[in-house]
């Protein structure tokens, strides 16, 4: 078993040093492989990768522009940034077989119709890819990742002019809907990202733009032809489907139904100080200092750093930087005359907002709606409390 170990190993580095030289048989085959979504929100979208398979020298590798970088220095500040670099992979097909059907994630694979020149360029140039010097890349989840990376790779290398066709039944959708088909509407991850994510992912997604998710590069890819009349795919097959686990729903903990329990109890706070002709400043200072603070943190990824979804976030409008500021007001029991003008203010933000959402702007998580039924309601009340006090 070391002696086959150290064999293969022994003709990896051959292959790697000369690359360019080492010729692929006529029984070589190269494959798109198509990872399916997994359970954390980290493998929600899927993954792509090209499988060079030649029996004849005994290679079976796979080819994947996912990995990250974590011997970059300042690894998190750079990733919070968008300033990361992703780093080509390269792994033996059992290795990654193994890995993937352990976490139970459904693996397709569709065979390229590349003439033995085509195949041999394809791989020469994944292996140049793969050289220390080279392998980095500056990573976009929209427009530079291991999807689209699998797109452009294939036509960069491939003489023949590569058409992609719409699959049957496509429906136009904007960014952040195709985002939803992968995480949901109702769950954590989709209210995370629809808090992060400014109006540029409401625009309405091209046929191109559609494949930065890896399930549309096997979609488009399916339906792909070459020199207009030959099909890109000579054949696809499933090589392992995902066992379907009957999972308890987690609806009771989904943050449309948590977010519904702490308005309710802001609500129901609200109430009591309208009763009692009082206020409970403690409250006060949670709402003003959590939106702050997520506005604050808003403004960060919008001007900070290079995301470029991150822009255009009109959540701002709920989540306003300045609420920081007037928490010295918050906590007094008389207030400056232009603090009750700013509570006003908040609230025509929260009307903008609604128009926003209505008219397509922005779609905002749906999480949310609870609570900014909460902070209407209890900005309403403090303009009221101030000005009869």
């Amino acid at each position: 078993m070391k002696l086959k170990l150290f064999s293969f190993i022994f003709l990896f580095t051959i292959i790697s040093t000369f690359a360019q030289q080492f010729q692929l048989s006529d029984n070589a085959k190269i494959s798109v492989l198509t990872i399916g979504p997994g359970e954390s929100l980290n493998d929600a979208f899927g993954h792509n990768g090209f499988r060079i398979k030649d029996t004849n020298l005994g290679i079976d590798v796979v080819y994947g522009y996912g990995e990250y970088d974590f011997d970059a220095p300042n690894f998190y500040l750079k990733f919070a940034q968008g300033k990361l670099n992703y780093l080509i992979s390269r792994h033996n097909f059992n290795a990654f077989y193994y890995a993937y059907t352990k976490s139970n994630r459904t693996i397709e694979e569709q065979v390229l119709n590349l003439s033995a020149e085509e195949k041999q360029n394809l791989f020469n140039y994944l292996e140049n890819n793969y050289k220390p010097e080279n392998r980095r890349y500056l990573y976009d989840f929209f427009y530079d990742n291991c999807a689209t990376r699998i797109r452009d790779v294939a036509q960069t290398t491939t003489k023949s002019k590569i058409e992609f066709i719409a699959p049957q039944n496509l429906e136009s959708k904007t960014f952040r809907e195709l985002i939803h088909e992968q995480v949901g509407l109702n769950t954590w991850g989709s209210f995370g990202i629809d808090i992060a994510l400014g109006s540029v992912i409401d625009k309405q997604a091209s046929q191109r733009e559609f494949m930065f998710l890896p399930k549309y590069i096997h979609a488009f890819f399916e339906t792909a032809k070459i020199n207009t009349s030959e099909n890109l795919i000579t054949s696809s097959s499933v090589l392992y489907e995902k066992n379907e686990t009957n999972l308890a729903s987690n609806i009771l903990w989904s943050p449309l139904v948590i977010i519904g329990l702490l308005a309710l109890i802001i609500l129901y706070i609200t109430y009591k100080d309208y009763k009692n002709e009082t206020r409970h400043k403690w409250l006060d200072l949670i709402l003003f200092s959590t939106t702050g603070l997520i506005g604050i943190l808003i403004l960060l990824l919008w001007f900070a750093t290079d995301h470029s979804a991150t822009a255009q976030n009109y959540n701002l409008l709920w989540a306003f930087p300045l609420n920081i500021l007037v928490i010295a007001q918050v906590l007094k029991s008389e207030v400056k005359t232009w603090f009750k003008k700013y509570l006003k203010f908040l609230i025509i933000m929260l009307c903008l907002l609604t128009s926003h959402w209505v008219i397509g702007v922005q779609v905002f998580a749906i999480g949310l709606i609870p609570l900014l039924i909460a902070l209407l309601v209890r900005y309403i009340y403090l303009v009221k409390f101030f000005n009869q006090n």
